[in-house]
């Protein structure tokens, strides 16, 4: 196990037990709080107040952002529905013929000599237009009862060579710094995983135009990676269409 799998196995494993850590930060901070009693820390910082207020306003200054960071996607949801691109239909509209009629009392030429009949031309054939087509698709769960899934992800080809990830009916437990991958493996993050984009919204329905040159079959899933601790949210195993 290298560096960069050790350092993914502790973050995964501190945000796995945020609670277990949050619980036993609080009992050492009772802790610390009677033993400083006890030693008279409380007296010398009443008779220091600047340098205790000091260290009060670093203490919140550090806490209260990470604690904001890590707690409020728990109660935050936002959402974003962008157009589907299989739905666009490209219509055309039909020319329409028109002839013209003599109009009564209207002088008639006199005949002449038929004029040759024009040679016949070949028209070139209309080339087809490129329809959208889906080319894998798959459905969200969630990684545990806390960290829900829900909805599909579908690889989309809306150009020859070119590909979209759309997420529809897509819904899932917010958490900071999430991204979105297409992954190697049916199941988890792994190495080569493509990173498509900072996830858009919690919910909705929306897309992500893949990089160039992207191949959909060297990729097994679509997730929602948490990049701040390395911990997998929601995984959607992808199957071809």
């Amino acid at each position: 196990m290298d560096l960069a799998d050790l350092q993914r196995a502790f973050f995964d494993g501190l945000y796995t037990y945020r609670i277990e850590v949050a619980l036993a930060t609080l009992v050492l901070a009772v802790v610390a709080a009677v033993v400083g009693w006890r030693l008279g820390w409380f007296t010398a910082a009443r008779r220091h107040p600047v340098r205790a207020g000091v260290l009060i306003v670093v203490l919140l200054a550090l806490g209260v952002p990470a604690g904001w960071y890590v707690a409020s996607p728990l109660w935050i949801r936002t959402e974003l529905v962008e157009p589907d691109p299989v739905a666009v239909v490209d219509a055309t509209p039909t020319p329409v013929s028109t002839s013209s009629a003599p109009t009564l009392g209207a002088a008639t030429p006199a005949p002449t000599d038929p004029a040759p009949a024009p040679t016949a031309t070949a028209t070139p054939p209309t080339p087809t237009p490129f329809a959208a087509r889906r080319v894998s698709t798959g459905s969200f769960s969630g990684t545990d009862d806390f960290h829900f899934g829900r909805g599909t992800a579908t690889i989309i080809e809306t150009a020859p060579g070119t590909y979209t990830l759309r997420l529809d009916d897509f819904s899932v437990r917010n958490g900071p710094d999430l991204f979105v991958y297409l992954s190697p493996e049916p199941d988890d993050y792994a190495d080569g995983a493509l990173e498509v984009g900072r996830l858009k919204a919690t919910d909705g329905a929306f897309g992500y135009a893949l990089p160039e040159g992207t191949d959909p079959s060297d990729f097994a899933s679509a997730i929602i990676w948490c990049k701040q601790f390395s911990h997998l949210f929601a995984v959607a195993p992808l199957t071809a269409v």
